[in-house]
């Protein structure tokens, strides 16, 4: 619903809400709703853009009281280290809970292997579904937005997931008039997505209307990048660049438009440094900042629905 009525005397003077305005009271309403019908929901939380939206509506819709979630984090050991001190000074100041599941972990007991890409992007399935599991949540949000990617423009709102953490598109339930329904069986669990009507562009323009204060390395930077399969990656730790790639190293003005494990996440050449100039890039655009960022989804076709079918965010 986008508009309202305001009683004034005995005048009855309509009025908009703003689009921003009703995509925040949905967000705000799909959080409270949460709140009513789970026990124990938590917030995926990685530091990057679109979580810290989310936390904010989060702050938001229980505000004076504290957020009643506590935040998870599957932490690939390759994350950008601006977005992880990010990360931990939000919740430091909000005075929030973080559960982190680390991805080394499971590869130091054999759980899960290295894959000769070097990317573990795809790794996080195993221990996000191990930290549900363990911790007993029954309600998951995530940051994931309809206009990222096509298998994501499938989900529900509350998007019903197996006792294996599987999802199946038929499965899925008609969400009329924001009725959102959160029933399940034991084992199962619900992805809750809060930001499903968002565009990226929206995402822009709330952050810049809020005020929302986000890792340095989403506006433009000088970065010590080098070219892999035409995108330009960080060089790092993780194991970038090979001796073939450092014949393309070098240092550009760049910024990131999504963030995630460092081995697939590509910068973009740019100068917009601030959120006016960035708004005016992403309007400007005709790539979605998934498919022009981030190679994991590029690996077929349909790799990010075979990952959501096994567990994925």
């Amino acid at each position: 619903m986008t508009s309202a009525t305001v009683v004034s005397g005995d005048t009855d003077e309509p009025y908009a809400l703003s689009h921003l305005d009703a995509l925040e009271s949905e967000g705000v309403h799909i959080f409270r709703e949460v709140a009513g019908e789970f026990e124990r929901p938590v917030i995926l939380f990685s530091g990057g853009k679109d979580s810290i939206v989310m936390l904010h509506l989060a702050i938001k819709a229980f505000a004076p009281g504290p957020v009643p979630f506590s935040l998870l984090h599957v932490d690939t050991g390759h994350n950008f280290p601006e977005v992880l001190a990010h990360r931990d000074a939000v919740v430091e100041r909000h005075n929030l809970r973080l559960h982190v599941a680390h991805v080394q972990d499971f590869i130091d007991d054999g759980t899960l292997r290295e894959r000769p890409d070097g990317t573990r992007n795809p790794l996080q399935t195993v221990p996000l579904l191990d930290a549900i599991a363990t911790n007993r949540f029954d309600a998951v949000f995530g940051g994931g937005r309809r206009d990222e990617e096509k298998a994501r423009a499938k989900e529900r709102v509350f998007s019903l997931r197996d006792e294996f953490g599987g999802w199946d598109p038929r499965r899925q339930r008609p969400e009329l008039w924001q009725l959102y329904n959160g029933r399940h069986s034991p084992g199962e669990h619900v992805r809750v997505f809060p930001l499903s009507n968002w565009t990226e562009l929206d995402v822009w323009q709330y952050i810049g209307h809020e005020k929302i204060e986000l890792p340095a390395i989403y506006y433009a930077h000088q970065r010590e990048v080098f070219d892999r399969n035409g995108m330009w990656l960080s060089a790092g730790h993780w194991g970038g660049p090979t001796d073939a790639e450092q014949q393309t190293l070098q240092t550009r003005t760049v910024r990131y438009r999504t963030v995630g494990d460092m081995s697939c996440t590509g910068a973009v050449d740019s100068h917009a440094d601030t959120n006016d100039a960035i708004i005016t890039e992403i309007a400007a655009s005709r790539l979605t900042e998934r498919g022009a960022t981030r190679a994991d989804d590029k690996m077929s076709e349909a790799a990010m629905e075979d990952r959501k079918r096994e567990g994925y965010f």
